[in-house]
């Protein structure tokens, strides 16, 4: 095996890594109701299937990234994949719902280690930057079609398996993603220093707190005690962490891999555009299964045209533009295209037949390709020009600010809708009246994409305004010199 085809077969095996990982934030979305009457749980805590899985991975990211310079990368990514196999078997076989749950708590756990992992391999191995650009294509590709992959996967395996294949599909990925780490991943030095107890504290914390919070205000409201503890201390927690790192002799995360103005930019780009994300999957899933009544692998088939936009934008103009259009051009203007594509979903008639071909496919074409592109180039430029040391840390910042900014959007967009719709059904005379229903809940999700437009169209502006004109010289080099 040559040495660069040795390189896209690294590619391919922390693809599949990254895979699962997306994968399982919403392969269970759709086999939920399933799981919830084969387990006998309530409709209050079916949602810890999906906390139970987001709380570890968002609170111990940060800590992750740093377990992977002390483990050494390939030693810290296999780790990752037995737990997180282990784990999904644990949680598709679950007897019962507090099995499942901690299952799932499992493979927030492993996702926390491999994602970073992962994302650090790829950054430490491809520094040539035209190869470079195509192996984020190809990874943005996997990490921004994962979720809609997830919608299709889980409504085909529900359907034809049964919900618990929705976690045993785990299993053989990561046997595969195993396989080829021992063989194709190269070995690299671990880095003996002290570890930043209070940076793991204080960011384990915050993070948890603040995502914990932000997805309970779905059920709980903005003004229940428990929401908002969980966010002041959400809030406390990482504010001390910033702090803190700005002090330690070892931070978890260095100061200058955020600090600096064309990176900073970059994590702007990742984490602002998820908090628009959520109003786009919450309007998709909302018109294809509870008004034009698809059944769960319709409405995942509904999503493909998605997944197919993204690895579109991702690898043929995010790979193929990325190393001759400067970062600042490139990553406003696939924001602006996923706010034109938002847009088109503003004002939808519930009576057009062509509904679906007229506004839904091209909406998720621009959508996909602007993501894609502008999420590609976001996180090639976060770990670029770092020494290998703070790769790690960079790849587990590039996950805390999707994580967090997801949770933010969930919560932010969700109130927007929830509104706008009760003010619409107050002013009609029967309150509860159906006719009604439908209309205002289409105001809210209306309220909630124009939110989301403008989120992204900012976003794109702020991106544009903070990374400089002429980015200051890389240091790609030093991880050329990598220890392999």
């Amino acid at each position: 095996m040559t040495q660069s085809s040795g390189r896209w077969w690294v590619l391919v095996t922390a693809g599949l890594a990254q895979l699962v990982v997306v994968l399982d934030s919403t392969v269970v979305t759709i086999a939920l109701p399933s799981a919830q009457q084969d387990l006998a749980m309530t409709d209050a805590s079916r949602s810890w299937v999906i906390t139970a899985y987001a709380l570890p991975f968002g609170g111990l990211l940060l800590l992750g990234g740093g377990l992977v310079a002390r483990l050494r990368r390939r030693r810290a990514f296999v780790t990752g994949l037995a737990g997180f196999a282990i784990a999904s078997m644990v949680a598709g076989s679950a007897p019962t719902a507090a099995l499942l749950f901690a299952g799932r708590a499992g493979q927030g756990v492993s996702a926390a280690l491999l994602a970073p992992a992962g994302l650090a391999v790829i950054s430490t191995v491809f520094v040539e930057p035209r190869q470079r650009s195509l192996a984020f294509g190809v990874f943005g590709a996997l990490t921004g079609a994962g979720a809609a992959v997830g919608l299709l996967l889980g409504g085909l395996l529900t359907e034809a398996l049964g919900w618990r294949s929705c976690l045993w599909i785990n299993v053989p990925i990561v046997a595969i993603a195993v396989a080829g780490a021992w063989l194709v991943v190269p070995r690299s030095a671990g880095r003996a220093v002290r570890l930043d107890l209070l940076g793991t504290a204080t960011s384990a914390i915050g993070m948890s707190a603040a995502v914990f919070g932000l997805t309970e205000v779905a059920t709980r409201g903005w003004t229940d005690p428990l929401v908002q503890g969980s966010l002041v201390l959400g809030v406390i927690g990482l504010v001390t962490f910033g702090v803190a790192q700005l002090r330690v002799g070892a931070p978890l995360l260095p100061p200058h891999v955020v600090l600096d103005r064309t990176r900073g930019g970059a994590f702007l780009a990742i984490g602002l555009p998820q908090l628009a994300m959520f109003g786009f999957f919450l309007v998709l899933t909302y018109w294809f299964q509870e008004i034009l009544g698809y059944r769960p692998l319709q409405a995942g088939l509904a999503f493909l045209p998605l997944a197919v936009a993204i690895a579109i934008g991702s690898t043929v103009i995010a790979g193929g533009l990325g190393p001759r259009v400067p970062t600042r051009v490139l990553i406003p203007a696939g924001l602006l295209v996923m706010a034109a594509g938002t847009g088109l979903l503003i004002g939808l008639d519930p009576t057009d037949p062509a509904l679906y071909l007229t506004r839904f496919l091209p909406a998720e074409a621009l959508i996909g390709l602007g993501l894609g592109c502008a999420l590609t180039a976001a996180v090639n430029t976060c770990t670029h020009g770092l020494r290998p040391d703070d790769t790690a840390a960079a790849a587990a910042a590039v996950n805390a600010v999707q994580q967090l900014g997801g949770s933010v959007g969930t919560a932010l967009l969700n109130t927007v809708a929830a509104m706008v719709t009760m003010r619409g059904l107050q002013r009609s005379p029967d309150f509860a009246s159906s006719d009604r229903l439908v209309p205002a809940t289409v105001a809210g999700f209306d309220a909630a994409l124009v939110t989301a437009a403008t989120i992204l169209a900012a976003t794109a502006v702020t991106v544009g305004l903070v990374i400089p004109r002429r980015p200051p010289a890389d240091h790609h080099s030093a991880a050329a010199h990598d220890e392999n």
